[in-house]
């Protein structure tokens, strides 16, 4: 997922648009050296494993979990597995189509 993302974050840059990602990997090194290697240029939190408040308020049963949060912070899609890059684009539009004009 991680070169979708990016591309993500290169074509949302000038509108109202973030990806947060939580990683849940064991080891903190090998988070932060896959990060550099991964060019993950988006802010991330590491939780140190599976078992975390993240994973139990988003009630996180599989990985990749995928939400699409609006601006108002409501979900409004989950998905456990990777969506598509044309669903996800689609409806990252269509969020974005909901925002009041500036």
């Amino acid at each position: 997922m991680i070169p979708h993302e990016r591309s993500l974050v290169e074509k949302y840059k000038d509108q109202s648009f973030t990806i947060l990602g939580v990683n849940t990997d064991t080891d903190k090194a090998d988070y932060k050296r896959q990060a550099v290697e991964q060019k993950v240029t988006w802010r991330s939190a590491w939780t140190g494993g599976t078992s975390n408040a993240i994973s139990r308020a988003f009630r996180v049963t599989g990985y990749p979990t995928v939400f699409l949060i609006d601006g108002k912070g409501v979900i409004r899609k989950k998905w456990v597995g990777a969506p598509s890059a044309k669903q996800l684009e689609t409806l990252i539009d269509e969020l974005l189509a909901e925002l009041p004009k500036k």
